[in-house]
């Protein structure tokens, strides 16, 4: 076998070496047998969210040990059909081998990076909030884009997604929207998304077809549960009603509604439209503001709550974490990991793994970025 194939194998066992470990293999898969024979007890939906808890943790578990187990047998499979390839002089069946084994790579440190995501709150579903920046009808059509590449990345990846609150551009996109993503390892993939994203093109709202920079926000935190205490006082929250706005259709709300908390000591505002029901509204409200108030917690344990409360004062200039660019050349680029592409319309339509990739492994130290074709 050719050493550069034996160095590729090698580096996927070193991938898969690792993979185990961060897996806590042994105690991982006791616990799957464990999980498995307590989601078959009859009686486990007696206590729905005890049920719904255990089948999450044991679907998590699945997915890390079947993802070590198939990368596993198909390096064994695949490295046995390049010496057979190579036995037989089959140079096709060789440089198939060979592709696979690269694709094998790039799945194996994935595998291996998502195994990391061991934050205290990484493996949450999360809330993610776009709001417009200045610009008028350019900044809200970019927030309405963003708010779809969002939608269509966490669809790629079998999330659910559900829209909370969404305010209505004066012409066209959106002033603002928050959605919520469902998901193992929703908020561990997303939460280095919050900042500034900025857009240059061709704006299709001006007659002189003139070239514009658009900036829109991007804030992410985590679902908490009831389990997390989250203390706040009465007195430091301001309640307001008002009338939903959205972009029409079925789902836009026509009632007195939608409910919007401002916690008053830290500027935390959230707001949500999604049900008819003011009461189920406020509820969610309520769960979104303890979510914010848990992920400022987190940011001040990690040191990062002022680089955060930066990155959101101004939406514009100098704050911007990402610059996507459509004219007069295509490019979208990631300004803290270097990482960048051609490819903008793909990445507008959700093919955004190689920045929330580079952007984890930046953090952790295991890379600083590359340069995608």
């Amino acid at each position: 076998m050719r050493a550069e194939i034996q160095a590729v194998a090698d580096e996927i066992r070193d991938s898969l070496a690792l993979l185990r470990r961060h897996l806590d293999w042994d105690r991982a898969v006791s616990r799957f047998d464990e999980l498995n024979a307590l989601t078959a007890d009859p009686n486990l939906w007696n206590d729905s969210e005890k049920a719904q808890k255990l089948l999450r943790e044991r679907t998590q578990l699945e997915k890390g040990i079947e993802g070590y187990r198939s990368i596993e047998r198909e390096l064994n499979d695949t490295l046995e059909l390049i010496e057979l390839g190579e036995m037989e002089d089959d140079q096709d069946v060789v440089a198939e081998a060979e592709k696979a084994l690269q694709r094998l790579r790039e799945m194996a440190a994935k595998k291996q990076l998502e195994s990391l995501l061991s934050g205290e709150a990484d493996g949450n579903d999360c809330y993610l909030e776009v709001h417009a920046g200045a610009g008028g009808t350019e900044a809200q059509d970019w927030a309405l884009m963003l708010s779809r590449m969002y939608t269509r990345w966490a669809e790629q990846h079998d999330y659910k997604v559900e829209w909370l609150e969404e305010s209505a551009g004066e012409e066209a996109g959106l002033k603002s929207a928050t959605l919520k993503i469902i998901g193992p390892n929703a908020y561990g993939w997303l939460k280095h998304e919050s900042g500034v994203h900025r857009l240059v093109r061709i704006s299709p709202f001006d007659s002189q077809a003139r070239r514009h920079t658009s900036f829109s926000s991007v804030w992410v935190y985590p679902v908490v549960d009831d389990e997390i205490e989250v203390e706040y006082q009465e007195k430091d929250l301001r309640i307001d009603t008002y009338r939903a706005s959205g972009a029409g259709g079925q789902h836009v709300n026509k009632t007195d509604s939608a409910i919007r908390i401002t916690h008053i000591p830290t500027g935390i505002v959230v707001q949500c439209q999604s049900d008819r029901s003011q009461h189920k509204n406020r509820a969610t409200a309520f769960s979104m503001l303890k979510a914010r108030l848990y992920e400022l917690e987190l940011q001040k344990r990690e040191e990062a709550a002022q680089a955060q409360e930066d990155a959101k004062t101004d939406i514009g200039w100098g704050h911007q974490i990402r610059s996507y660019v459509l004219q007069p050349y295509q490019m979208v680029k990631d300004l803290r990991t270097g990482v960048e592409t051609g490819n903008s319309g793909a990445v507008l339509d959700g093919d955004i793994d190689r920045f929330l990739e580079a952007s984890l492994a930046s953090k952790l130290g295991e890379g600083s970025g590359q340069t995608a074709a």
